[in-house]
């Protein structure tokens, strides 16, 4: 066995992480593929080799802990050979069946055949047919030859080197890997990128606020799945196992994306429900009986083309217009979240004014229903796909003591929090939100509701200017039901100056601040 090979170090010299391994091995494969293919089809060819090599080394790390296991008991040659093709002996432990032909030591040992592309399609096919979870799940990309074979084989040579999910660290490592590409074919694909990929600090904040520790998890436009995983690796991270009990379900509109979200949650070894088939979730809900105690989602703005039906029972606070999908949206999230559970959605501004199509009637109906919790104002240039200024309901069916993990009472009131400020560019078109921003955010919020978390962490609620203001619904009907959190978030206080270093007021800049006093 040749010697291991020393992982590269970074330009400070430390070892840097499997993952960044990972990416640099999956990023030349990109580029062998980037030129003959445009993005969405190398993306699919990819990823869709990345998956089948995970499924794969799943299958043989399985099989040698089997094999050493049957060699230690003195099981007999031909009788473990017959226990190793044993199919219960992979499914007790969540792993698929790969028939011999799939397997990743086939599939590199016909690099040199002329028919790779349709030998890699026909091994997929396979997979998917021995495998009934996993029905549909890999790209149609294979199995036309479209695909040069000389630069196929280059792709599977290099993936070939992605460590197996025996190694350490290798199988999160994967994981992270998966959505390093998901994130930048969205980026290489522009606004149609943007339909599967959420930003990633968007989703942290929506996990963060509503704290699925576990129970059932929704996205009803849950793109590649990135909502889901980072639910569940939080409840991992704070209940010391895997998903803790947490279950993820989840409906998409593309075909490509539900296939994208699939291979997302098997890679991260999560199970979920994402439908047989993708679907328009307005038009078609596939998941009708489902209740869940966590509903996140971030669908896309402002839809105008989008099915109504006038009798659906989820228009229960009133008929939303169809030249404008926002409120249907908020209308299916709460009818999909159970009594005492919590929703996330992120939306354009405009849902927090508009007047049009009934739009402020829906609006005044659920601030006097009490199921608006919190609005928060997001910072521009969030969301690669669109410069739409964005905004976050959080919604609550109940907001009593003891209800939706928190002990305030809070009936009668809505949090608002302008958050306009924070984030860093990330380059000169992109803002992300820091982790000390994602945490003052979820922190007031988790405040004001009295969560175990905040409790723990001695947080207490207190409005503070320019930030955040705790309104009751009287306060919001003054206003003539306008959410936006700046008519609420009053200016933050102004310091005493030294009068020795003040400086001839500048009109402009008085004109200003004048205004910023009645945003």
């Amino acid at each position: 066995m040749p010697p291991q090979e020393k992982r590269p170090a970074d330009d400070r010299g430390r070892r840097r992480a499997p993952a960044e391994d990972i990416k640099d091995i999956v990023w030349r494969a990109a580029d062998k593929l980037r030129g003959p293919l445009d993005t969405s089809r190398y993306s699919d060819v990819l990823l869709g080799l990345v998956f089948l090599k995970f499924l794969s080394d799943a299958f043989e790390e399985r099989r040698r802990e089997v094999a050493e296991k049957l060699t230690e008991d003195g099981v007999s040659e031909s009788l473990a050979a017959s226990l190793l093709e044993d199919r219960g002996v992979y499914s007790s432990v969540r792993v698929h069946w790969i028939p011999e032909p799939a397997r990743w030591d086939s599939i590199v040992a016909n690099t040199e055949s002329p028919g790779l592309d349709r030998f890699i399609g026909e091994a997929m096919e396979a997979i998917m047919r021995e495998n009934a979870s996993l029905a549909d799940i890999f790209p149609p990309s294979f199995g036309h030859d479209l695909i040069d074979r000389t630069r196929l084989a280059e792709v599977v040579l290099l993936v070939a080197g992605v460590p197996s999910t025996g190694a350490p660290r290798a199988q999160e490592a994967l994981g992270e890997v998966y959505e390093y590409l998901l994130d930048r074919f969205a980026r290489a694909e522009g606004r149609r990128g943007g339909e599967f990929s959420s930003p990633p600090s968007v989703v942290r904040l929506i996990v963060q606020a509503l704290e699925p520790y576990g129970g059932r998890v929704y996205d009803p436009a849950c793109g590649a799945g990135g909502l889901l995983v980072e639910a569940a690796r939080f409840a991992e991270a704070h209940g010391g196992g895997r998903q803790a009990g947490l279950t993820v379900f989840g409906q998409e509109i593309s075909e490509r994306t539900w296939r994208l979200a699939r291979m997302n949650l098997v890679l991260h070894r999560i199970d979920g429900d994402l439908s047989t088939r993708w679907a328009d979730t307005l038009a078609d809900d596939r998941q009708p009986s489902l209740q869940a105690d966590f509903v996140m989602s971030a669908p896309p703005f402002n839809i105008s083309d989008w099915s109504r039906d006038r009798n659906d029972v989820r228009w229960e606070y009133g008929l939303p217009p169809t030249g404008n999908a926002n409120y249907a949206w908020l209308q299916h999230v709460l009818s999909k979240t159970v009594e005492g559970g919590s929703a996330g959605i992120v939306l354009a501004n405009g849902s927090m004014t508009s007047r049009a199509g009934g739009e402020y009637e829906i609006r005044r109906a659920m601030v006097e229903g009490d199921v608006v919790a919190c609005m928060i104002a997001l910072p521009p240039q969030l969301f690669r796909s669109t410069q739409i200024p964005a905004c976050l309901w959080l919604l609550a069916k109940d907001k009593s003591p003891q209800s939706n993990g928190g002990t305030a009472d809070r009936r009668g009131q809505i949090l608002f929090i302008d958050a306009r400020e924070s984030g860093v560019m990330a380059d000169r078109t992109e803002r992300v939100l820091t982790e000390a921003d994602l945490r003052r955010v979820a922190d007031v919020y988790r405040a004001w509701r009295g969560t175990a978390s905040a409790r723990a962490a001695g947080l207490s609620y207190e409005n503070e200017p320019g930030f955040c203001h705790a309104a009751d619904v009287a306060e919001v009907r003054e206003q003539g039901y306008v959410l936006t959190p700046g008519r609420y978030v009053s200016a933050p206080p102004v310091l005493p100056r030294d009068r020795s270093t003040v400086s001839p007021i500048d009109p402009a800049t008085l004109m200003r601040d004048v205004y910023a006093l009645f945003r």
